[in-house]
């Protein structure tokens, strides 16, 4: 045909041209997946530097945070912070540690601030009130368990030589450590009262429906929060200092867990703490309020309804104190507790809330009733 051109491709050229192509073609599927492969790569690096919690600020030495009060050394080489309070203990009658509860310090020891200073002094009262481990000028346990808060307050009584036998005190998740001396040390104790004492949902021995129908009530953000600390402790803190979803309200200070009668006791909880609020998680917040959640909330080494009594003879006596319009913790489980443990003795105060003891006269007769066994 006039004009037109034809050309032969040899075979040796086709294939090589096939070749190419594809070369080509598939050269474009590499970069692509690289990129999401990178994608994926920082995801994960960013996830697990979020759920890393930063190493505590130090305690003490030339650039770290100050210590202000008494500590004691432990055999493990943790130190333990404390407070005195009451009469000296060289001439004390009755001698008490006090175990503060959760985002709290030693400093809150509501037993030996809100009591009567007459009655204390009546008595012959005298209280040591400590940061446990990773708040205030407490060092951290990064190995604490139930057994070590136990051992913790042993150890403190030996150092501080408050005798054979001395009383516990513990209020909201101090009532847990309370449990832990009543399983661990029972043979130290001279009498135990829990004030409001937080309780797992997850106790082998709670009937699932009864808990179920308690943990329902909470605040759906709590819940999650409670969930996470129990199934999966090392995102506790990731969870709780995320922005996307709200954290657990006690560690935000909202008003919303509390009662009609907390909020009216407000002046009185917070009186004075202004100077000394910044040491509560001075540390950092995950050796402190985040631990406590992943401990007070995990899957316990005993169950607390299997606890014998330690005064068969009736030479002490343990007793739980709560508010029946506590919002923190559910009064129902509390009451089933008492039915199963009758050994106890289980005092309930109409239209209290979480922070009672702040009322006044609470704790005079809550020290009254563990060392008379009357109000």
């Amino acid at each position: 045909m006039a004009g037109e051109v034809k050309r032969k491709i040899s075979a040796s050229s086709a294939r090589s041209h096939t070749r190419k192509s594809k070369s080509e073609s598939s050269s474009s599927f590499p970069s692509g997946f690289f990129i999401l492969l990178v994608f994926i790569i920082g995801f994960l690096a960013w996830a697990y530097q979020s759920a890393c919690p930063p190493q505590p600020k130090k305690l003490g030495s030339p650039d770290g945070l100050p210590i202000t009060t008494p500590r004691i050394k432990l055999r493990d080489g943790r130190h333990l912070s404390y407070k005195e309070y009451g009469v000296p203990k060289e001439v004390a009658k009755y001698k008490i540690i006090y175990v503060h509860g959760f985002d709290s310090i030693k400093y809150y020891a509501v037993i030996a601030t809100s009591a009567s200073p007459a009655l204390i002094e009546e008595l012959g009262i005298h209280i040591v009130s400590f940061d446990r481990p990773g708040y205030g000028e407490s060092d951290p346990n990064p190995n604490q368990t139930l057994q070590s808060s136990a051992l913790d307050i042993e150890e403190l009584a030996d150092q501080l030589e408050l005798g054979s036998k001395f009383y516990v005190v513990g209020f909201s998740m101090g009532g847990q450590a309370i449990w832990s001396c009543l399983k661990y040390i029972p043979h130290r104790l001279a009498g135990a009262s829990l004030i409001a004492p937080v309780v797992n949902y997850w106790w082998p021995r709670l009937p699932l429906k009864l808990s179920q129908e308690a943990y329902s009530k909470q605040f759906i953000q709590d819940q999650w929060s409670l969930r996470v600390a129990h199934h999966l402790p090392s995102l506790t803190f990731w969870w709780n200092t995320q922005k996307l979803f709200p954290s657990y309200k006690a560690i935000a200070h909202s008003p919303d867990i509390l009662s009609q009668q907390d909020m009216e006791l407000i002046p009185k909880f917070t009186a004075g703490r202004g100077p000394i609020e910044g040491q509560v998680r001075q540390q950092g917040e995950y050796e402190s309020v985040h631990r406590d959640l992943n401990i007070g909330f995990g899957t316990w080494e005993f169950d607390p309804m299997e606890i014998e009594n330690p005064f068969l003879e009736n030479e002490g006596s343990v007793d739980i104190w709560m508010g029946d319009d506590d919002k923190i913790v559910p009064v129902t489980l509390q009451r089933y507790i008492a039915q199963q443990l009758p050994w106890i003795r289980y005092h309930e105060l109409k239209g209290a809330g979480h922070m009672f003891p702040y009322a006044d006269g609470i704790s005079d007769e809550i020290l009254k009733e563990l060392l008379l066994g009357k109000i």
